[in-house]
């Protein structure tokens, strides 16, 4: 095969055409070339190497996919809600800089995520965490990358091409991350990159009200398909029945027809099957309890460089983004090829050649499950069990709290949701559980 070298002198002007990208959920989609320099990063372009779904993937063969396929997906999805709602409602004042803003949000919002994605900081983290350090998600490490994304590929230039200022880089992150500074008063006004009458623009990608965002639309037909599960949810119903609501008074919100509470009751319903049949699954969480026991031991003996040369930790690294760039789930294949004779290290190759061979006799065992009664932390419910056993000590047992929900704890998150109906399609209103049949 030939292939013709570019000429960096000449003006490269398919640079500013939309390219074509054929996704396996939504089809042949069409990304802002904007949105192609960041997805051409080595920050973004490390995504490839992060499943989406964690150690799910050592229990469904399937579960391959990764956050850099859904990351396009959520930033396509993000797009096509804001240009609807741009063309069914011209008051809204929706401009392209907008709806390019909340697509570049969407490709972004996850660019924080560690080896593993969940497991790195739901349960490695909090492992080796000191104690009364802040909590830390992956949400704060997307802030900081977004930041060094930027400055390493220099794209402020880029992104005054297409007429973005700083506000607008802050709006993006305000998009993904919710509003970045904090306010003890929580019923006063906290984003600052756009005005209240634009406030529905935040549901988009990362909805703080209902948790009803195209991060979920995209993540539950991807999974599901991944998976092989029936998904009765249809997202593409609620992007044509989207509206941008006043609601009580106060700024507006996405809303949806009434006709489609069935089709929101079928989200959450998704939302708690995939939790409940994949994401913990007793196999998943004995997998991802192992995987987590072999990063906290690799996480004294594994040197990653950062910037200037400094070195850090595993744990560190989240702390510089040079550093953290570098940390993916090959961090797995880190630990095996490493030759370190440390105790540690051995301990750590075992577990995760146990893993590899799901080796029956190397995997942790599943005890059983029972209700933790509320308000009672793990350690000490540990604690408690270990009481109850002679000769039990403290490394023999790994306890895990599951809960299954939908989304929102022991609230029921239809109740944050509000409709309008055909004949008023100004006029937001809720819909009591007890009315759908």
């Amino acid at each position: 095969m030939a292939c013709k070298r570019e000429n960096d002198n000449e003006d490269n002007t398919a640079a500013n055409i939309w390219k074509i990208f054929n996704d396996s959920v939504h089809g042949h989609i069409a990304i802002h070339p904007l949105c192609v320099k960041i997805i051409d990063t080595a920050q973004f372009q490390r995504l490839r190497h992060i499943r989406q779904m964690g150690a799910v993937y050592y229990v469904y063969p399937g579960a391959c996919h990764n956050r850099f396929e859904h990351s396009i997906g959520v930033s396509y999805l993000a797009g096509k809600l804001a240009k609807s709602l741009q063309e069914n409602q011209s008051e809204l004042h929706i401009t392209p800089k907008d709806i390019l803003c909340v697509e570049i949000a969407g490709l972004c919002h996850d660019i924080g995520h560690g080896p593993f994605s969940h497991l790195f900081d739901g349960k490695f983290i909090p492992r080796v965490r000191k104690e009364g350090d802040k909590k830390w998600e992956h949400e704060d490490a997307s802030l900081k990358m977004f930041d060094h994304l930027i400055e390493k590929n220099d794209l402020k230039k880029e992104f005054k091409k297409y007429d973005l200022t700083d506000n607008d880089i802050l709006f993006i992150k305000e998009l993904f991350y919710g509003p970045l500074e904090k306010d003890k008063d929580e019923d006063k006004v906290k984003y600052k990159g756009r005005p209240k009458e634009k406030h529905f623009l935040y549901d988009i990608v990362s909805n703080k009200r209902s948790g009803i965002d195209v991060d979920k639309w995209d993540y539950f037909a991807r999974d599901c398909k991944m998976l092989g599960f029936s998904n009765s949810f249809d997202h593409r119903r609620l992007l044509k029945f989207s509206r941008a609501i006043a609601v009580n008074g106060h700024p507006r919100q996405i809303c949806f027809r009434d006709k489609e509470v069935d089709n929101l009751y079928d989200m959450f319903y998704t939302r708690r099957l995939l939790h409940r049949r994949a994401c913990q699954h007793k196999t998943s969480l004995i997998l991802e309890a192992m995987i987590t026991d072999a990063l906290v031991l690799a996480n004294d003996h594994l040197e990653i460089k950062g910037k200037n040369g400094e070195v850090f930790k595993m744990s560190d690294a989240i702390k510089d983004m040079t550093a953290y760039e570098t940390l993916t789930d090959n961090v797995l294949f880190d630990i095996l090829k490493s030759s370190n004779p440390s105790t540690d290290m051995k301990k750590a190759r075992r577990i995760l050649k146990n893993v590899l061979a799901r080796n029956k006799q190397g995997l942790y065992t599943y005890i059983g499950s029972c209700p933790i009664p509320k308000g009672i932390q793990l350690k000490a419910f540990k604690k408690e069990i270990i009481g109850l056993q002679k000769g039990l000590q403290d490394d023999d047992l790994y306890v895990d709290r599951v809960k299954y929900d939908y989304g929102k704890g022991t609230e029921n998150p239809i109740e944050s949701v509000h409709y309008y109906s055909k004949e008023e399609p100004n006029k937001a209103f809720q819909i009591s559980k007890s009315k759908v049949l």
